[in-house]
């Protein structure tokens, strides 16, 4: 709206027809004019600081709650950044702040800047969506041949290709010293358990494929077409696009698990032999300010400026189209509101629906970080909340709670929904943890004297494990995944406990050994005690190596 009034803003009047003006006329004016420039001056100094009111009394409550050192939070509206902020503290039970420029793992939201990527791409004619994968990678091989001839690069980013849901994590996250290519080199050795385009089941081994695509028709790695192509053309100028970089990194907020019930600061992230392989699917890490950036140019159809953009206003509908339903949850009765009548995955972001708005977002969770974006395009709204312990419920209660102060909703108190059922939750562990717990017969003993259980052995996924006797005792140790390090000790049968020296993990497994009938060591199986856990060892099956095939 114009604010000025001019002669031809009246009906039927024309420019150059202005009529005299009386003094007591020209002060009406004056002061109708003064009037309308100061109510306009406030009404966009109020637009400007329009964030929920209590807003970082309501987070400092969720983060004590929840136990949470320190969350990053971003809100921005019709362009214009709302609020970049930083609450609580790097570290637990330290005195530095977390600021607007601190750095954390945004994790699995690192694939919508793989998919916005691709999309580049197709705009610029390189590669289109549907092409299938092996016209850019022809060494690509899945486990089945029509599969391999028939994915296509969409497919890459929606989790339907038929594999097991998370299989190949071992080797990326914790990353490890496999290299992109032999990860991928390994899919020819993964079954499909569902059948090709039909169900929804997660997966980051395919965000490395896609990676892979990137560089093959940019002539660029994934890591510098992010940097030089996303990073630097939005002005993410504090932002990383892979892991091994962190080390370098000044202002890079700790992260934490919460361990025997108590939360503990997480290191994982100044380990020096950190790997890049699954950076496609989780390798980014960047702060509020850099994340508002972001989520301005996503909402504004790939628009950076009046003359620049990052990409075409169609590629927005592409990233945004559900192309994977996924089962929707029955939300508890104390969580009711955010019960979804929609959900499915687009490319690289997740799209459901809240009250009658169309949210577009995306979580995050990696080494005790776990984040979470929202956009409401009709709002024009885009919210992003990282935090540095695993809390899900400390995120979503602030999102709800934003979101509600923007949609005009009654106000809900999701804080304390989320509250009772965390501590449903943690009940509910306690009782699987003790199930999970078996009890120890204590004549049961091996089958072989215990050195006869040392060796080299090696699992075609992830590689060769070595069983050895040290000053310690019996340890494993997995050559190319230098975080997994176990004390093996004898529990019963020819069952063992592998105890693993990185808590933070909590990867203890049942190790057992099956034999062949002349007493020889056929085949290692494992399973995880702790249902808290992370890690999938479900498939991990070890043979053993001979000197000869070594």
């Amino acid at each position: 709206m114009n604010n000025k009034i001019v002669a031809y803003d009246l009906p039927g009047k024309r420019p150059q027809r202005f009529f005299r003006m009386t003094a007591s006329l020209k002060v009406l004016f004056c002061l109708l004019a003064l009037s309308l420039t100061v109510a306009t001056s406030f009404s966009q100094t109020k637009t400007a600081a329009k964030v929920p009111p209590g807003l970082d009394a309501y987070i400092n409550q969720v983060l004590q709650a929840f136990e949470v050192p320190g969350v990053s939070v971003a809100i921005v509206q019709n362009g214009k950044v709302l609020l970049a902020k930083g609450y609580g503290v790097k570290k637990a039970h330290e005195p530095e702040k977390v600021d607007a420029h601190t750095l954390f793992s945004i994790a699995s939201n690192s694939k919508a800047f793989t998919a916005t990527a691709l999309a580049i791409l197709v705009e610029e004619g390189k590669l289109k969506w549907d092409d299938p994968v092996i016209d850019y990678l022809p060494w690509f091989r899945m486990s089945d041949s029509y599969v391999t001839t028939h994915l296509t690069v969409r497919d890459l980013l929606v989790h339907h290709s038929g594999i097991p849901a998370y299989v190949g994590d071992l080797m990326n996250f914790p990353p490890s010293t496999f290299t992109r290519r032999e990860i991928l080199g390994k899919l020819k050795q993964i079954p499909l358990i569902y059948d090709f385009r039909t169900t929804y089941a997660y997966d980051n081994i395919l965000y490395m494929a896609a990676g892979e695509v990137v560089a093959a028709c940019s002539g660029m790695s994934w890591e510098d077409f992010v940097k030089t192509r996303i990073f630097d053309k939005l002005g993410m100028s504090e932002s990383i696009s892979r892991f091994s970089a962190v080390k370098n990194a000044l202002n890079v907020s700790g992260s934490h698990k919460r361990i025997n019930g108590k939360i503990q600061v997480f290191n994982e992230w100044t380990d020096l032999n950190i790997g890049d392989a699954g950076n496609p699917a989780g390798g980014i890490m960047t702060n509020a300010t850099d994340m508002a950036k972001w989520l301005i140019t996503q909402l504004d159809s790939g628009r950076i400026s009046a003359k620049t953009k990052l990409f075409e206003p169609s590629t927005t509908t592409q990233l945004w189209k559900l192309v994977r339903p996924m089962p929707i949850a029955k939300q508890p009765d104390d969580l009711k509101p955010a019960q979804m009548d929609f959900y499915g995955y687009a490319l690289g972001f997740r799209t459901y629906n809240y009250g009658k708005y169309k949210i577009v977002g995306h979580g995050g969770a990696l080494g005790g970080f776990v984040s979470q974006l929202a956009m409401v395009p009709a709002l024009n709204l885009g919210i992003s909340v990282f935090t540095n312990q695993e809390s899900a419920s400390a995120y979503w209660a602030i999102i709800y709670h934003v979101l509600d102060y923007y949609m005009h909703n009654k106000p809900y108190d999701w804080l304390s929904g989320y509250q009772k059922q965390f501590k449903l939750a943690q009940q509910k562990l306690a009782q699987e943890q003790t199930k999970h717990l078996l009890k120890r017969d204590t004549t049961a003993k091996a089958s072989l004297a215990l050195e006869k259980y040392l060796g080299n052995y090696r699992d075609v996924m992830y590689g060769d494990v070595v069983i050895a006797k040290e000053d310690t005792g019996m340890v494993m140790r997995f050559k190319q995944l230098n975080h997994l390090v176990a004390d093996v000790k004898h529990f019963q049968y020819d069952t063992f406990i592998a105890t693993f020296r990185n808590r933070f993990l909590k990867a203890d497994s049942y190790v057992t050994f099956s034999l062949n009938a002349d007493g020889s060591i056929d085949r290692v199986k494992f399973k995880i005690i702790d249902p808290d856990s992370d890690m999938d060892m479900g498939d991990l099956l070890l043979r053993p190596v001979s000197e000869t095939k070594k």
